[in-house]
């Protein structure tokens, strides 16, 4: 089969690998659309992954595609099963796994290599984090299930209240008009609260209006990103913050645009080793709440292609370019370059 294989940084290749055959527990599934990912630029750009992959590696994580072959002990699945395989697994046996809490899961099973042909399942996956793609929903739209499970996830983390407790609307700032950042304000607009985006693009920021944003705003001719967002919430600054670029000078610029009692959801991945500084006074006085969010779990992961599939928001829009497998480099040129959000690869 044809695969895209990560050696380092920058340094993507395609190789004829051999096809995958099924062990025991898992199943072999038919690559039909790779959607490619901002975590993937980032892999792509550092040339690996602090916990999810080290290259040389089969690279890709999002896609949708079809069961081919079954592996022994297979008998939820059949072969022309229509689905999609998140790129993880919780062990299900860990302490943080006993207390639900399966994002931070220490024995996480991770899984790599949708810009393939083909892609081999492993069975903790099959086991738990394996959807059948709901009749007439297309496979590009499907194949976004991981990364908005991932918002899903930061979104029920962010200290959003119940609607029957609020006085008026929450103010939300979105930092990052990323396919991350617009996904957060879909689902935050969605769940009622006033959303104000800030990113680097216009033509992204008018589809981040389409998502349901209340005001939009280009970070090149903002001076002061904090002092911009308290002006627009009576100087008290946003009720919740979510930074969805993973630079560190914007985890800053979060932290100083959020009101007193606030939580500031650091959910953009930042380079390895990397740090910031924190005022210790405006932390302490102002009661404020750093929320570091990381991947999905199980339940966000069915709860995302629900959503999905009832296309109450048009998340296919995200999807801004097509190309075959053979052209995934030049994808990913164009997505450094800020010329595509996300590109939907065809293997086949």
């Amino acid at each position: 089969m044809l695969a895209a294989v990560l050696h380092g940084q920058e340094d993507l290749r395609l190789e004829t690998c051999t096809d995958p055959t099924p062990d025991s527990g898992e199943v072999i599934l038919q690559i039909d659309v790779a959607t490619t990912c901002g975590t993937d630029l980032k892999v792509w750009r550092r040339g690996g992954h602090a916990k999810m992959l080290r290259p040389p590696t089969l690279f890709g994580h999002e896609a949708a595609g079809h069961i081919v072959a079954v592996g022994e002990g297979v008998s939820a699945w059949k072969v022309g099963d229509r689905v999609i395989a998140n790129n993880s697994a919780p062990c299900m046996a860990c302490w943080y796994c006993q207390r639900q809490e399966y994002s931070l899961c220490t024995d996480l099973t991770f899984n790599n290599g949708t810009f393939a042909q083909y892609q081999k399942i492993p069975a903790p996956i099959v086991q738990h984090n394996l959807l059948l793609i709901p009749d007439g929903m297309p496979d590009a739209l499907a194949s976004l299930t991981e990364p908005l499970a991932c918002v899903l996830h930061g979104a029920a983390r962010s200290g959003l209240r119940p609607r029957s407790e609020w006085i008026t609307p929450p103010q939300i700032a979105v930092i990052g008009d990323g396919a991350i950042g617009l996904m957060f304000v879909g689902v935050l607009a969605h769940q009622g609260a006033e959303v104000l985006l800030f990113g680097g693009s216009d033509q992204r920021l008018e589809l981040g209006k389409k998502l349901g944003a209340a005001q939009i705003f280009n970070h090149h001719q903002v001076s002061s990103l904090p002092e911009q967002v308290r002006d627009l919430t009576a100087g008290r600054g946003a009720d919740i913050v979510v930074e969805a670029t993973g630079v560190p000078a914007v985890w800053e610029d979060a932290i100083a645009s959020a009101r007193p009692g606030a939580t500031v959801n650091l959910f953009g991945g930042c380079p390895k080793a990397t740090k910031i500084s924190v005022d210790t006074g405006l932390l302490h006085y102002s009661e404020l709440t750093l929320k570091g969010v990381f991947h999905n779990t199980p339940h966000f992961v069915r709860e995302s292609l629900a959503l999905l599939a009832s296309q109450k928001l048009p998340f296919d829009q995200l999807i801004t370019d097509q190309q075959p497998l053979k052209n995934l480099e030049q994808a990913f040129f164009d997505m450094r370059d800020r010329k595509t959000i996300k590109a939907a690869i065809l293997p086949h």
